[in-house]
């Protein structure tokens, strides 16, 4: 039986380009969608900017307050679009079931408006679920919504590791946080950044690639700046339920 049987796995995902913003695309509200709508006739006026990794200003800004607003973290908003800020467009992606790109263009700028947010299942009490279908992790309090999070499980593969071949899926059912380890967990499928284990070798834990679908070899990973507010604000403390479907 593995010690960690979800370790970093060797797949990595493509990152999503760069983009620059202009000034033109900043909404005149804070907190309101940006507009990335591109005109679909000719003319004079140019498209406006898609937002994406690297974009800077106040649509950024909107932006990132939007999706906070909708419970989507991301941290704190600074008109910066960094890899927290893409793994937050990526768990809006997911929820909406459109393309996960983590770029903000027309789709999922509709999708902002709309406020689409993932349903949970929990009634009450404090539950972190796990959605495999959309691979997204949602906080749930007393039956309400308090945070999502882009998150990369199992990937389905099958991989070997001391003699034993396995295939890489995260275990389904109701479960308990009943350990956790605050630093890094290293054995021979790789490493687990401050996990909390809810089965056996399975844990919710930090990494530095999360991208927009199942990859690990079983473990449900977050990214490090997630796992690290998690630890912060105690979000998921030894004993909390996790219901994984």
């Amino acid at each position: 039986m593995l010690s960690a049987a979800c370790a970093t796995s060797a797949l990595r995902g493509p990152r999503a380009a760069s983009l620059a913003t202009t000034g033109s695309t900043a909404p005149a509200v804070a907190g309101a969608p940006v507009s990335t709508s591109t005109p679909t006739t000719t003319g004079a006026t140019s498209p406006p900017a898609l937002l994406g990794p690297g974009s800077r200003g106040p649509a950024v800004l909107a932006l990132q307050r939007r999706l906070l607003a909708l419970g989507y973290w991301l941290g704190a908003p600074d008109g910066t679009f960094d890899d927290a800020t893409e793994q937050a467009v990526y768990a809006l992606q997911k929820a909406a079931d459109i393309g996960r790109d983590g770029i903000v263009g027309p789709v999922t700028e509709a999708a902002l408006v709309r406020g689409v947010v993932p349903r949970p299942r929990a009634a009450a009490g404090e539950v972190i679920e796990v959605d495999l279908a959309d691979d997204l992790l949602m906080v749930v309090r007393n039956g309400g919504l308090q945070w999502v999070l882009n998150t990369s499980t199992g990937g389905g593969y099958r991989y070997h590791d001391d003699g034993i071949s396995a295939v890489a899926v995260t275990p389904t059912g109701h479960f308990a946080i009943y350990r956790q380890v605050d630093g890094m967990v290293v054995d021979s499928l790789g490493a687990l950044w401050r996990p909390k284990f809810f089965d056996d070798g399975f844990a919710i834990h930090g990494d530095s690639d999360v991208p927009p679908f199942p990859v690990s070899h079983g473990c449900v990973r977050v990214s490090d700046e997630a796992i690290d507010w998690i630890w912060a604000d105690d979000v998921v403390p030894v004993g909390t339920a996790v219901w994984v479907y």
